[in-house]
């Protein structure tokens, strides 16, 4: 998230977005910044393979100082609320930072969840298994002891890389003989199954039961919850549990806003809380001052799916990003011409944004400059994957976000615009930092 400058462009770039337009070259570390913090590492999108973008997040990981990478790690996991990205930076890490503590330190800051210790291992290994480092030991063993009997028995699965696998590994110290006694058990195979709808219902126990129960006793992940509102709705689970989970939030802060849009999708019927619930978290953060247009990328790029499993593509995070900008706005998408949408918030704006004409081209030029001609604003956001035919103009305001959802190597955002990459709400939240500490 940094303001941008025109730099020299260095032989051999590629001066054209993937759809054409004038592409502006940019530094190593902010191409490394745009290919992490919109990626669902391994997942194709329209114009490049999952494969070339990791390819292309390890190369340049490897080229930069191991403190930018760190810090990078850190802010993929804890606020914009990936997983698979930051490991592959830890990878890199693991390579460049030898000598140094930076790499054990960074570890159980980026792994949250007990399975990405082995997740990490085979990122690591997946071009050959090799002996791991003092550093990679250290840093799996302060990751190790963080978790309790249940986080363990969670992910206690057979994956390529177990649990007890890389407690042999690095032989972590256990911070007492409860936790001994724990780590026995994952060793024999004893551990006690977690609390969990998954295992309940493998088990044979009646859904309807089952959820009301987990949602009763607070045991229902958020995530977990929008992901079976449909499971739960056609089982008959009691509504108002529902509905009183939707709207207590809790863990809802590691949720993504097109999650909202996916659940009310697929289960209608809870839209209403769905919608208050991501308004309610919206409304944490203070109306943006002034006359502020959002104007969205709806063209036919942006309807790639998010990833092979699910049917959320970079259009539902476009749109639910911008329905949640708070404050005097008009809302306008572009494609193949410039529309204007009521400016709505939660579900209603994501539907207006969406619906709002056929997804084609990607003029955005054109779109700007209509904008810059007729409406009067004082900041300007815009959320698109960059792949402009006809490339940028500048704003007419100094306040000039370009908000990319997409890791895609050539971009058009350069001079006058400030980029920020990734399509967690972090990216909202950066534009009022910002200007509050401007």
């Amino acid at each position: 998230m940094e303001k941008l400058v025109k730099l020299n462009t260095p032989p051999g770039f590629r001066g054209k977005t993937h759809a054409g337009g004038q592409a502006h070259h940019v530094a190593d570390s902010d191409q490394l910044r745009r290919a992490v913090l919109s990626c669902l590492l391994w997942e194709d999108q329209f114009y490049e393979s999952g494969e070339h973008i990791a390819d292309r997040i390890e190369r340049l990981a490897l080229e930069r100082p191991a403190s930018e990478v760190a810090a990078l790690a850190i802010e993929a996991r804890d606020r914009f609320n990936l997983r698979h990205a930051p490991l592959m930076l830890l990878s890199a890490l693991a390579r460049t930072a030898r000598g140094t503590s930076i790499l054990a330190d960074t570890m159980p800051r980026v792994m949250l969840r007990a399975d990405e210790m082995g997740e990490f291992l085979s990122i690591y290994w997946r071009k050959g298994k090799q002996p791991i480092s003092a550093q990679i030991k250290r840093g799996l063993r302060e990751t190790f002891v963080k978790f309790d009997a249940y986080q363990l028995a969670k992910y206690n699965r057979a994956s390529a890389v177990k649990l007890r696998d890389i407690l042999f590994l690095v032989h972590p110290k256990p911070k007492d003989a409860a936790q001994q006694a724990v780590w026995n058990s994952l060793v024999d195979g004893t551990l006690a199954s977690p609390d969990t709808w998954e295992v309940s219902l493998s088990a044979g126990a009646d859904k309807r039961e089952t959820f009301e129960r987990l949602l009763r006793e607070g045991k229902l992940g958020y995530l977990a919850l929008l992901r079976n509102l449909r499971n739960m709705s056609q089982a008959g689970v009691d509504a108002g549990l529902v509905r009183d989970a939707i709207l207590a939030r809790r863990g809802a802060q590691h949720v993504l806003p097109f999650r909202y849009v996916a659940a009310a999708r697929h289960a209608p019927a809870f839209e209403p809380y769905l919608d208050q619930a991501l308004s309610e978290a919206m409304a944490e953060m203070s109306p943006l001052d002034g006359k502020t247009v959002v104007l969205v990328d709806v063209s036919a790029s942006m309807e790639c799916a998010l990833s092979r499993r699910s049917d959320m593509t970079r259009l539902d995070a476009a749109a639910a990003l911008g329905a949640i900008v708070h404050g005097d706005l008009r809302v306008f998408t572009f494609s193949g011409k410039l529309v204007e949408v009521a400016p709505r918030r939660g579900m209603a704006g994501v539907d207006a944004i969406i619906n709002s004409q056929v997804h084609y081209s990607t003029y955005l030029r054109g779109a700007l400059q209509d904008i810059n001609a007729r409406v009067p604003y004082d900041r300007i956001i815009v959320v698109t994957d960059e792949q402009s035919h006809d490339g940028l103009c500048d704003p007419v305001a100094p306040k000039a976000y370009m908000i990319n959802v997409a890791s895609y190597e050539p971009g058009i955002s350069y001079g006058p615009w400030t980029r920020i990459n990734g399509f967690s709400e972090s990216v909202i939240r950066y534009i009022h930092e910002a200007e509050r500490t401007a």
